[in-house]
C-alpha cells in the first residue's frame, strides 16, 4: 500500500506542477478580462436574483428545476469536506498562505464557473426520457468547430467525469467521515463506512428527485449553523486574528519560511508550494474549471443562459470566499496550526486541526459541531456526485439504462474511501480533478471569444432590469 502511496503521490505533484496552476488560474484571468471584468462587476446583482422569490419558480423559460434549485444541487456537491478538511489539509501542506491563494483562484474562479455554466445550457439536449441534459461534453461535441476534436475532448472529459466522481465526490468524502466520526465518537471506521453505503444506496436508488430532496434540506441549514459557529471561533479568538492575517499574507505565502519556522530553500518554492495547495483545495472545494456545476446548471428553468449561469456562478463565492474563508480564519486565530496534538503526539492534520480550532473556543461542543457538519456536507456531497457521474456515464453509454449499475458500484465504492489513508485518497481525487479539469479549460479557451459576446449582449438586459427597478 506505501508504494502505492507513493506512485500516486508523485503523479499527483506532476499533475498539478506550475503547468496546470497556470492553466487552471490562467483560464480564469483571460475569461475574466475577456468578459471586462463583468463577472465581478455584476457579482452583487446576481447574489441578489439567487436570493430573488422568482429564482425558486420555474415561470421564466424551460428547464427540469427552479434556478435556485439548480444552484442548491451543484453547491450540495460543492460545499462539503473541502470547506472543513480541505482547507485545513491546505494549511497544513503549504502553510497559511494557501488559504490566500484559494481566495485568489476563486475570484478568477468566477469567470471560469460562469463560463462553464452558460455554454452547458446554451447547448443542453432533452434526452429520451424528456429531461434536460448538458454539461462540458455537450458542449465540445456541439460547439467546437472541429468536430473530432470535439467528440475526442467530449469523451475524455465524461470518462474524467466519472472517475472523479469515484475520488472527489465519493472516497474523500467517504474517508473524511469516517476519521471525523471516529476520532470525535470513537465509532469504527468500517462501521461508518458500511452505514454511509447503505443510506447512500437506499437514496441514490430513487434518482435525482431524492436526492435533490435530501441536499436542499441538509445543506442550507448547515451551511448556516456552521458559519455561525465560526464566527463565534473568530470572534473568541478575535486578539489573535492580525496575528492570523499576518501568517497568511506574510509569513506564509510571500516568505522563505514553511509550516513550523523550517526553510523552505527559497521565496519561489514557498510561494508555488502556497499556490499549489491552495488552489488545488481552492478547485477541490468550488470545482470551479473543472465542469461539474454545469452538469447541474444544465437542468434550470430559465430564458437564457447568461442569466442562470449568473446565478451558478454565485456557488464559487458562497462555497469559497465565504464558508472556505470562516473554515481558514477560525485555524489562523487559534494558533493550533502546526501544534502537536497530545492524543495522538503528532501534528494537527486534516479534520483534527479543524476541531482543534473550533474547540479552542466552542470545547466540546466545536468538536461535536464541526464532526457532524463534516458527516453532513460529505454525504450531501457524494449524493450529488453521483448525479454529475450518471450523467456523464449515460454520455459514455448512450443510453440512461445502465444507470442503476453505475448507482449500486457507486455506493460499494463508498465504503473503500472510508477504510483507506488520507494522503492517498485526496491524492487520488487531485489527479481526478485535474484530468476532468484539462479538456474542460481547453474546451472554454477555444470558446472565449463567443462567452464573452454572449455576456456583453445580455448587459443591455441587466442595465434595463436595474433600471426598470
Amino acid at each position: 500500500m506505501l508504494k502505492i502511496s507513493n506512485i500516486v503521490s508523485q503523479i499527483d505533484s506532476f499533475v498539478w506542477g506550475p503547468v496546470m496552476l497556470v492553466l487552471l488560474v490562467g483560464t480564469g484571468i483571460l475569461l475574466t478580462i475577456r468578459c471586462n471584468f463583468l463577472t465581478w462587476r455584476n457579482l452583487p446583482w446576481a447574489i441578489k436574483k439567487t436570493l430573488s422569490k422568482e429564482s425558486r419558480t420555474k415561470n421564466r423559460g424551460e428547464g427540469d428545476v427552479s434556478p435556485f434549485s439548480a444552484l442548491t444541487t451543484a453547491l450540495a456537491a460543492t460545499i462539503g469536506t473541502g470547506n472543513i478538511v480541505g482547507v485545513a489539509t491546505a494549511m497544513v501542506s503549504g502553510g497559511a498562505g494557501a488559504l490566500a491563494w484559494m481566495w485568489i483562484s476563486a475570484c478568477f474562479g468566477l469567470s471560469s464557473k460562469f463560463s462553464e455554466c452558460m455554454l452547458a445550457i446554451k447547448y443542453r439536449e432533452v434526452n429520451e426520457k424528456g429531461e434536460m441534459s448538458g454539461g462540458p461534453m455537450y458542449t465540445m461535441k456541439k460547439a467546437l468547430k472541429n468536430k473530432k476534436l470535439g467528440a475526442v475532448l467530449g469523451w475524455l472529459f465524461a470518462l474524467f467525469a466519472v472517475i472523479a466522481s469515484f475520488g472527489i465526490g465519493n472516497m474523500t468524502q467517504g474517508n473524511s467521515i469516517s476519521t471525523a466520526v471516529h476520532e470525535t465518537f470513537g465509532v469504527s471506521v468500517s462501521t461508518v463506512g458500511a452505514v454511509i453505503t447503505i443510506l447512500a444506496l437506499l437514496i441514490i436508488i430513487g434518482g435525482i428527485k431524492t436526492i435533490s430532496k435530501v441536499s436542499s434540506v441538509v445543506v442550507p441549514v448547515m451551511a448556516i449553523f456552521y458559519v455561525i459557529a465560526g464566527v463565534i471561533v473568530i470572534l473568541g479568538n478575535i486578539s489573535n486574528l492580525p496575528a492570523g492575517f499576518s501568517m497568511i499574507f506574510h509569513k506564509m505565502a510571500f516568505s522563505v519560511k514553511a509550516v513550523g519556522g523550517a526553510l523552505c530553500g527559497n521565496i519561489v518554492a514557498s510561494m508555488m508550494n502556497a499556490a499549489r495547495y491552495g488552489v488545488a483545495r481552492g478547485c477541490f472545494s468550488n470545482e470551479a474549471g473543472m465542469g461539474s456545476a454545469a452538469i447541474t446548471a444544465a437542468a434550470a428553468t430559465t430564458d437564457h443562459p447568461v442569466r442562470q449561469a449568473y446565478i451558478n456562478m454565485t456557488g464559487t463565492f458562497w462555497d469559497t470566499i465565504v464558508v472556505c474563508t470562516i473554515t481558514g480564519l477560525a485555524i489562523a486565530s487559534s494558533g493550533v496550526l502546526g501544534q502537536i496534538d497530545p492524543a495522538t503526539g503528532e501534528m494537527y492534520i486534516g479534520s483534527a486541526l479543524t476541531i482543534a480550532a473550533f474547540s479552542t473556543v466552542l470545547g466540546k461542543v466545536g468538536g461535536y459541531l464541526v464532526t457532524i457538519g463534516i458527516a453532513l456536507f460529505a454525504f450531501s456531497t457524494i449524493l450529488g456526485w453521483e448525479y454529475h457521474g450518471e450523467k456523464a456515464f449515460e454520455y459514455l453509454m448512450g443510453t440512461h439504462k445502465f444507470n442503476m449499475i453505475y448507482r449500486i458500484i457507486f455506493s460499494l465504492v463508498a465504503y473503500v474511501g472510508a477504510t483507506q489513508t488520507l494522503e492517498l485518497v485526496w491524492n487520488f481525487s487531485d489527479i481526478a480533478n485535474a484530468l476532468m479539469a484539462i479538456p474542460n479549460l481547453i474546451c472554454m479557451l477555444l470558446l472565449s471569444g463567443e462567452i464573452a459576446k454572449d455576456v456583453k449582449e445580455f448587459q443591455k438586459t441587466i442595465e434595463e432590469e436595474k433600471a426598470g427597478k
